[in-house]
């Protein structure tokens, strides 16, 4: 490998940790960072801060104090510079306007509006333009946006939490009532749940998991965005008392019942006879919703599973023993991380077929 690749591969490194401090934060845009190198040295850098505000670009260009630096420098990208005019004018209007020469990018921009025509026109212009550098990295950090705009269906995450003896709840029945109350992990990994939540658009349950649990699916162990909340309730049983009915934030009812919508609660019709996942990701993928955590019961998690209609899989293993009750879904994958959290242990699987 040549000594200019690995100097590029240092700069768009930086632009990869840049980048992720924009998490949860400019969705459905990506994550991008960028870095202004002028004879060897960092200059300037820059990320996308928030969904409708200046890109990396942007603030990595108004963070160089001397702008006749530019025109003798390099800018690192992590993502195509964007040739349209969105929320915010083009990027790659401003680098030729700043006379910038040489501009390095991770991956082409699969936005249909962007999507080569950003390098193009600044090639045009006479920039020197390299493409490719860290290009997987790159892929992997903006997974979802990925999937959405070349698939067209949201990034869907998976997750549950297990006893030791592979059991999501424990099953106490009287009469014809059954329910599965259970706390199986710590607050270390109820913490990065609530974490995990604001960095997703969704988060999906059943009308099981609605009924036994009465979850409130909203973020409170940790500060930020709220996702919009998806219930799937086929019948339109599930009471108004129920939290997911509480009117405080956002929330989807997928059902096949005629119901009136009212503040923060939207009823969506399905066709409970035909298969309702790719149903759901067509509705995600009409409103913008790049990605899903799927926390509802076994039944519908492995519907997913045995769909291939996952990306990943999140899986909290708690310090606990049930000996019976509701089996965990089952994967056919190996992990691919580990990760303890304190006596919890977090399982990490990846659908190798989506990579």
């Amino acid at each position: 490998m040549s000594k200019e690749r690995n100097t590029d591969e240092i700069y768009m490194s930086r632009c990869l940790e840049l980048a992720q401090q924009g998490r949860g934060t400019v969705a459905p845009n990506p994550m991008v960072g960028a870095v202004i190198v002028y004879n060897g040295k960092i200059i300037g850098e820059g990320f996308h801060r928030q969904f409708g505000k200046p890109h990396a670009e942007v603030n990595a260009i108004n963070s160089v104090r001397d702008k006749e630096l530019l025109k003798q420098s390099t800018i690192y990208v992590s993502l195509e510079p964007c040739s349209h005019f969105g929320k915010t004018p083009p990027c790659c209007d401003l680098i030729i306007r700043c006379g910038i020469p040489h501009v390095v990018v991770g991956i082409i921009d699969p936005f249909a509006k962007v999507k080569g025509r950003g390098i193009e026109k600044m090639e045009a212009a006479g920039i020197d333009v390299k493409t490719g550098v860290l290009e997987k990295e790159c892929e992997n950090l903006n997974c979802r946006f990925m999937m959405f705009q070349k698939h067209h269906r949201p990034y869907i995450i998976l997750k549950w939490a297990q006893s030791m003896d592979g059991y999501i709840g424990s099953i106490h029945c009287v009469g014809k009532s059954c329910q599965t109350p259970v706390c199986i992990s710590n607050s270390l990994s109820h913490i990065l749940v609530h974490k995990q939540r604001t960095e997703e658009a969704a988060i999906l349950v059943g009308t099981n998991t609605a009924l036994s649990d009465n979850p409130s699916l909203t973020v409170r162990s940790w500060s930020g965005k709220q996702p919009l909340r998806l219930v799937i309730d086929l019948q339109n049983r599930l009471p108004e008392t129920l939290n997911v009915k509480d009117g405080s934030c956002p929330t989807i009812i997928f059902t096949e019942a005629e119901c009136l919508s009212k503040t923060n609660l939207t009823y969506v019709r399905l066709n409970f006879k035909d298969n309702i996942i790719p149903q759901i990701n067509d509705y995600l993928y009409e409103n913008q919703i790049q990605s899903v955590v799927v926390e509802g019961g076994r039944q519908l998690l492995q519907s997913y599973i045995d769909q291939g209609m996952w990306d990943e899989t999140h899986v909290y293993i708690g310090n606990k023993w049930l000996g019976n009750g509701v089996s965990a879904p089952k994967l056919s994958v190996s992990p691919v991380k580990s990760q303890r959290l304190d006596d919890d242990t977090m399982l990490i699987f990846q659908n190798q077929l989506h990579l």
